[in-house]
């Protein structure tokens, strides 16, 4: 079968597109749960380029098939998951999903509605539950404003279509015209520039009291302003460090204006309090066959172009998703032919 592997860390032209063997067995991290499923589209994540550079701390030993997310097709599943051969899904496998097929992780698994496109659905689980979470640990309440940073990235534009659904108010933190364009498309309430005052136009947004709740998956040299944008018993939740550099915090600021800051790791959490994996991965779900929620995707490629799709990522140039389509629109897939049972 067609695969997109990395056999060195030298970034993303690293990918190459080669003939593999089928996948055998399960997924390292299913516990021996066998979920093969047909990859229709790729969806990718920060975490993709990051390991091309071998600089991603779970990352994988070469060579490795890139791609995070998928969506696609179940092949073959375990007697007793909630997916059967033919349905179609998405989900989250950190390495693996560039490649005509896949090992998926039954817990990390959704359905996806005949209503989204495979593309779409390749966009939808690790964004969507990382903003879901996010939301559910910062108890989030009607009619509160959130302030969210790098609101026109996959988990950023995730946020700001869950704001609707949680009641609250988003204000977008963007660093261009285009990424003002995304998050507003996606239902920023308003947005603010990143290279500008914008700790002052959020005061200002909010009657200078600040806001309720900052999602941040960028960290970086803004994380003291983001603690300076909430007001008074405000919340902050760590998702991530994009921008490259982990911050500290001076507990002070915590204890003078009655702050939070909380992390947010769904598998570890999971290990304390069982049934955390299920209960995001139930209302991802949900919202998506009720059709609350809608994925944006911001740039498109075929597998041939791999390469160039971790690039836009690298290069901090994407919108969005960046999703790879392994199925191209028009085209017959590769005939790849069933793995023996047992292997």
């Amino acid at each position: 079968m067609r695969a997109v592997v990395v056999e060195e860390l030298t970034g993303p032209q690293a990918a190459t597109l080669v003939e593999i063997p089928e996948p055998c067995g399960a997924h390292p991290r299913a516990e021996g749960q066998r979920l093969l499923v047909d990859v229709h589209a790729a969806g990718l994540s920060f975490i993709d380029p990051l390991q091309t550079w071998g600089k991603y701390q779970n990352g994988v030993p070469t060579p490795y098939v890139c791609g995070s997310e998928y969506a696609g097709v179940v092949v073959e599943a375990p007697a007793d998951a909630d997916f059967r051969p033919g349905d179609r899904v998405g989900g989250i496998v950190w390495h693996g999903a560039l490649a005509d097929r896949a090992l998926a992780l039954p817990e990390y698994t959704v359905k996806i509605p005949a209503s989204m496109s495979f593309v779409e659905g390749a966009a939808l689980y690790m964004n969507y539950s990382t903003a879901w979470y996010a939301l559910h640990r910062a108890q989030v309440q009607p009619g509160e404003y959130i302030l969210v940073h790098g609101a026109a990235g996959g988990v950023g534009t995730a946020a700001l279509d869950l704001a609707e659904t949680f009641g609250v108010k988003a204000i977008a933190v963007v660093s261009s015209d285009g990424k003002e364009e995304a998050a507003r498309r996606c239902g920023a309430d308003a947005v603010v520039r990143s290279d500008g005052s914008w700790l002052d136009e959020v005061r200002a947004l909010t009657d200078g009291r600040g806001v309720h709740v900052v999602i941040d998956p960028v960290g970086g040299d803004r994380f003291t302003d983001s603690l300076r944008a909430l007001r008074q018993g405000g919340r902050l939740v760590v998702v991530g460090f994009t921008g490259g550099s982990i911050p500290t915090v001076k507990v002070s600021r915590l204890l003078h204006r009655n702050l939070t800051v909380t992390g947010i790791t769904m598998d570890n959490m999971e290990t304390e309090y069982p049934g955390t994996l299920r209960m995001v991965r139930d209302a991802v779900e949900s919202l998506a066959a009720e059709g609350r929620i809608r994925p944006y995707v911001g740039a498109t490629f075929p597998l041939e172009q791999s390469a160039a799709a971790l690039r836009a990522l690298d290069d901090r140039v994407a919108h969005g998703k960046v999703v790879v389509e392994v199925v191209t629109p028009g085209r017959v897939r590769p005939e790849v032919p069933p793995v023996p049972r047992g292997q």
